[in-house]
């Protein structure tokens, strides 16, 4: 799931009453200001999620029905159980290839892999906060695939679950692609992926 409906569940279990359609437009403007939050790049993941909880109350219409903490701790505690979920299987795969991130995030993504007990598990992280060039760019791509060695792009796979910016990039650059979505979700117009799998754990099968 995207952060903005995992927000919205959060907010709603916290006493929150806004619909997703009107939540999810004060999501985005939340987004956005996050992005440009004074500090933003000294963040860990937790000061992250705390600091989006604030932005978000502070445009919702009935912040005092809403229990910040609450909401901080639903998103946050689920964030952390998906982690221990999947960092077996990333372990795995990452004992056999080298991993590697490419990511639209806002400065302090490997502050955020270091809380999270996740930063040795990737040999290259590629933040467009840092970098200055997003998805979907080629240059993030590119920038990648030197930082993992030079590895040839038809050599490399990338796992996304935006269609666009990392299944529709990624094979404009000649890598193999994997698409992670839910069954029901159709898929937009553009190249096929090379896989399509609904949950993390099934990248074994399809490189295996």
């Amino acid at each position: 799931m995207h952060w903005s409906p995992r927000f919205h569940a959060a907010y709603r279990a916290a006493g929150g009453a806004l619909d997703y359609t009107a939540f999810e437009l004060l999501y985005q403007r939340s987004d956005q200001a996050l992005a440009q939050a004074p500090g933003i790049r000294g963040f860990g993941f937790r000061q992250m999620v705390e600091t989006q909880v604030r932005l978000l109350l502070g445009l919702v219409p009935d912040p005092d029905a809403v229990n910040a903490g609450r909401m901080v701790e639903a998103f946050h505690g689920q964030s952390r159980a998906a982690v221990e979920r999947n960092r077996p299987v990333l372990a795995r795969v990452a004992r056999r290839y080298p991993l590697g991130i490419v990511s639209n995030f806002t400065g302090n993504l490997s502050l955020c892999l270091e809380e999270l007990g996740l930063a040795r598990l990737f040999a290259a992280v590629s933040d467009s906060g840092v970098l200055g060039v997003a998805k979907p760019d080629p240059r993030i791509f590119r920038e990648t695939l030197a930082a993992l060695g030079g590895a040839p792009a038809d050599r490399a796979w990338m796992v996304g679950d935006n269609f666009e910016v990392d299944i529709t990039a990624a094979a404009g650059l000649g890598m193999s692609t994997c698409w992670l979505a839910p069954p029901e979700r159709a898929q937009p117009a553009g190249p096929r992926p090379t896989a399509r799998i609904t949950s993390l754990p099934e990248i074994e099968r399809i490189l295996a």
